[in-house]
């Protein structure tokens, strides 16, 4: 079965997208084998034929350890959202009922429930106003815990650090933004650089956020020491304080509400960046109406990814 065209325009197999696929989430060949149903030669075969016709080594071999390239993290959830869009489509094609009923259980971090969650459910429930819809916003570790006890269907959050069961789809890079007052000196800028922040106050996430520590090493990285104000564990306090002092705050776009009451600033030199994603139990055959919300979360993601792109 074809699903693509290689750097010279010949045809890529699916099986070998799937392949990868299944390495890059195990980063084992022996458990990667074993999920595809083919012996450790046949998939380390495959591999290499996928990285011959691509042009570029996806994978780097240091003794028996698996590690993505840059390349083949850039391929990763390019592949994940093609062959999700392709299941998709055949399970459409199958025959069966396609009115959706039910109760589909969704948790998600503070920053996606702001605009990004109501917005898919708005779609979602349009289109299947059977469906009932229990969303919970909680924070990264207890969305994992629940998806493993079997008390979400799936969540919306950044990729866990340790945790082999769930599987985890990227779904756009995100720049974090400076968050400001509109009567803030610099809310007429087109961008901030972090170096500017020096000495500057800001409220920030307490030190237990990876976003908090990769804030961290940017401040380090352009020499920035800001005057921190306040940490805080909740994104609604941090924005209830940037909207009633002359500070700032960075975060996700998305965590701006959208009444004007705020505004966010792209940061440049560096840019902080993250990679939200979905969440679900490894290796489940999704249900019909969990399937359809995650195709709708996909296609209001790339409309995200889109607009966030800088000229």
């Amino acid at each position: 079965m074809i699903d693509a065209v290689d750097r010279t325009g010949r045809p890529m197999e699916l099986r070998h997208l799937r392949y990868f696929v299944a390495l890059a989430e195990h980063l084992s060949f022996t458990r990667a084998a074993r999920q595809t149903h083919i012996t450790q030669s046949t998939l380390s075969h495959q591999i290499r034929q996928l990285e011959d016709q691509v042009g570029q080594r996806l994978f780097d071999r240091v003794g028996k350890r698996v590690f993505l390239t840059e390349a083949g993290q850039n391929l990763l959830p390019r592949v994940l959202r093609a062959l999700g869009e392709l299941d998709e489509g055949l399970r459409a094609l199958s025959p069966q009922d396609q009115v959706l009923t039910g109760w589909l259980r969704i948790a998600a971090t503070h920053t996606f429930n702001v605009n990004l969650v109501p917005a898919c459910l708005t779609e979602f429930l349009t289109r299947n106003p059977s469906m009932r819809v229990v969303v919970e916003e909680l924070a990264a570790s207890v969305i994992e815990e629940r998806l493993l006890a079997g008390a979400l269907d799936l969540g919306i959050s950044y990729r866990p650090d340790h945790q082999q069961d769930l599987a985890f789809e990227p779904l756009y890079d995100e720049p974090l933004d400076l968050v400001l007052s509109p009567e803030h000196r610099w809310a007429a800028r087109k961008w901030v650089r972090m170096a500017e922040l020096h000495h500057q106050p800001v409220v920030l996430l307490s030190p237990e956020f990876t976003t908090r520590r990769l804030l961290d090493d940017c401040f380090r990285q352009c020499g920035a020491v800001p005057h921190l104000v306040a940490e805080m564990n909740t994104i609604g306090p941090i924005l209830g304080l940037v909207r009633r002092m002359n500070i700032v705050a960075i975060l996700s776009r998305q965590a701006v509400p959208e009444d004007g009451t705020l505004l966010s600033v792209p940061l440049e030199t560096p840019t902080p960046m993250r990679s939200p994603g979905v969440l679900l139990r490894r290796n489940e055959v999704l249900p019909p109406h969990v399937a359809s919300f995650l195709h709708t979360l996909r296609r209001a993601c790339d409309k995200t990814s889109h607009s966030s792109r800088r000229l």
